[in-house]
């Protein structure tokens, strides 16, 4: 059954174009739908980050790539499967990510490293929990912190 289902608002401000690295510091906006009421909002300023789903809204349908292939392309890392990878080329092309939450003022919710531009439709967000983290020992091959290592670092 497909989900159907609207954003709840738009990033604004911030980066205005896409790129792999450098989003450390980039400080943008979540305005929510003004059709809500200020209590949605209500108790989120107590919270340090956001849990943020977003869409991949420049990308195209035919950037999807339904097979392995080594991350950004690059021949030092092995090709590994779609849903290895964290980008735009996964069936929905939608995104998480886990912004700094700086003010909220009224329906506004300024934010600091969210890695979506200008424009992005934002389709859910909640505060961060520690409690609903990873459990266990996390572990990872050795190409994301490789390919990441200039990810947060600021342009």
């Amino acid at each position: 059954m497909a989900l159907q289902i609207e954003p709840i608002g738009t990033v604004v401000a911030g980066r205005t174009e896409v790129a792999d690295d450098n989003w450390g510091g980039v400080e943008s906006i979540i305005r929510l739908n003004s059709a809500f009421p200020l209590d949605v909002v209500k108790g989120l300023e107590e919270f340090s980050h956001l849990v943020v789903t977003w869409h991949f809204s420049e990308a195209s349908p035919d950037d999807v790539a339904l097979h392995a292939r080594s991350p950004r392309n690059d021949p030092r890392w092995e090709p590994s499967g779609t849903f290895a990878h964290r980008n735009h080329r996964r069936p929905n092309q939608l995104a998480t990510s886990f912004p700094r939450l700086l003010k909220v003022d009224g329906l506004d919710l300024y934010v600091a490293d969210l890695d979506a531009v200008d424009g992005t439709p934002v389709y859910d967000l909640g505060p961060y929990f520690q409690e609903m983290g990873p459990r266990g020992d996390v572990h990872e091959p050795e190409w994301p912190g490789d390919m990441l290592k200039d990810y947060w670092t600021e342009a």
